[in-house]
């Protein structure tokens, strides 16, 4: 049993009623492997983007919208995952995930087509969209076709779908893009995504597809929902663009985007999520804090390492390499059943891990320091990483009812994806204030930044972020939606 009392009513989704063995078993075998071809081949071409980008930019003469290519994913990807919630809630995650496995591979092509720069992020835009569609329209999945006892394993080889990618990917990227061009890195992947899709159809359409069964006839789009999905989405890209233009006038759209993000965020997240309400709301605050802390620090690894140490843009990348392997197996080590009862308790673990990882990044910046304690620290880093986000997304389910893991699902990705761009922004605004130079998405550096950035610049990425990972211990502590005993009175003698 979870430490966690499941409040999950009896799913009326058919589900096999003998499962025989795990993921792998005869029940779910041909619906595992689809799936997770599905986030291996996702995962794949995001590691590869970030190779092939700056050659597609400069060829397309669009280097001034270097930032935007990036940017333009993660802004609809938050409409698409809103949307997707709402769907799949509604018709089921079958449609939702189709029609996002078509728009991400048509933003590819268009991408991997593009003749100028505004039609290549055009092409990155309908690629996120389709992306926020899928990754909410999976979840849903594993909420109705697999039992509760299956669900960290199957979170867990999401998670070592990431393993290879990161590994492999961006090595493979530069191949290439070098002998066969850069498109081939977009226009490779497209049909292949199409395959596991076709091979998981049947298994998703008999154990997920239609609505849940509450007894009441399913109920509409929730307008106000997708207005304040356009606010998110539309709000993140202003609070983007203004971080990547110190300027007064960058004032105006920060404020605008600020003022859509706030009322949007309040309501599309769990009420209490910013107050760290106990349950729900805790974990999906969780995810944003871990994830945000954790890829805005990320971020500006290789950075440091290329222009304070002198690493190639390569061997700097390849620091991070052993993460993979660690973050899969946090992710497996949490997926054990015997680790249940544990799971508050390694989430706090995980934690101090990530904070501990990222305020030891630094130490780099010390010239005596090898460079191999930073990829021996990160890879510590991914294993808290690894204990976290796996538990999150099993809580997650285990806390919500049927009808409404798409919405639910959607707002812990959408908790993830905007905690990325506003710690990302603050972090690049702080690191362009001390001196860093103008460093936009993906890890470009202006003219002249090269060698002559200043370490403090890096601190002051690496030591807030730590400070966010150890706020999220703390919310780890809050997970279970039941308030902690009282202690005993003590007994009085009479």
């Amino acid at each position: 049993m979870s430490a966690l009392e499941p409040r999950v009513p009896q799913r009326s989704v058919p589900v096999p009623s003998q499962p025989q063995g795990g993921i792998l078993g005869s029940a779910y075998r041909t619906l595992s492997i689809g799936i997770i071809s599905v986030i291996f081949l996702i995962a794949f071409e995001a590691t590869a983007v970030g190779t092939a980008m700056p050659v597609a930019a400069r060829e397309l003469d669009g280097i001034a919208l270097y930032a935007f290519a990036f940017s333009a994913y993660f802004t609809t990807s938050l409409f698409g995952m809103v949307l997707s919630g709402q769907w799949a809630d509604r018709q089921g995650p079958l449609r939702p995930l189709t029609v996002g496995i078509g728009a991400f591979a048509a933003g590819l092509v268009c991408a991997g087509t593009a003749g100028d720069m505004w039609v290549f992020v055009l092409g990155r835009a309908v690629q996120g969209f389709g992306g926020g569609l899928v990754i909410v329209a999976l979840y849903v999945v594993v909420s109705r076709a697999y039992e509760e006892r299956l669900r960290p394993a199957i979170m867990a080889a999401f998670a070592a779908s990431w393993v290879v990618p990161s590994i492999v990917g961006p090595l493979a990227a530069g191949t290439v893009t070098e002998h066969l061009g850069w498109r081939w890195v977009f226009l490779g992947i497209p049909g292949l995504v199409v395959v596991p899709l076709v091979v998981a159809l049947p298994a998703i359409r008999r154990t997920a597809s239609g609505p849940v069964d509450t007894g009441a006839p399913p109920a509409a789009f929730d307008r106000r929902r997708i207005r304040l999905a356009f606010g998110i989405s539309f709000g993140a890209g202003l609070l983007q663009y203004a971080a990547q233009d110190l300027r007064w006038l960058s004032l105006v759209p920060a404020v605008a985007g600020a003022a859509l993000l706030v009322p949007a965020v309040r309501g599309l997240l769990p009420r209490g999520t910013y107050l760290a309400r106990r349950g729900l709301p805790s974990v999906v605050l969780l995810r944003g804090v871990a994830a945000g802390s954790f890829i805005a620090a990320e971020s500006f690894v290789p950075l440091m390492l290329v222009t304070q140490r002198g690493l190639s843009p390569t061997l700097a990348g390849f620091s991070l390499a052993a993460g993979g392997l660690t973050w899969a197996g946090g992710s497996w080590l949490q997926s054990k059943g015997r680790m249940a009862p544990y799971r508050e308790r390694s989430m706090v673990l995980g934690m101090v891990l990530v904070a501990a990882a990222i305020a030891g990044a630094p130490a780099v910046l010390i010239q005596s320091v090898p460079v191999w304690t930073l990829a021996l620290a990160w890879a510590v880093g991914c294993l808290g990483m690894g204990l976290v986000i796996g538990s999150t997304s099993v809580l997650l389910l285990e806390l919500s009812a049927p009808e409404e893991a798409g919405a639910n699902s959607a707002a812990l990705q959408i908790s993830d994806a905007l905690a990325n761009v506003v710690l990302l922004a603050a972090g690049g605004a702080a690191f362009a204030v001390l001196g860093g130079g103008a460093v936009g998405a993906g890890h470009a550096v202006s003219e002249g930044a090269g060698g002559a950035t200043h370490p403090a610049a890096f601190l002051v990425v690496f030591l807030p972020m730590a400070c966010v990972a150890l706020v999220g211990a703390w919310v780890a502590t809050r997970l279970d939606p039941r308030p902690p005993p009282a202690p005993a009175e003590p007994a009085t003698t009479p």
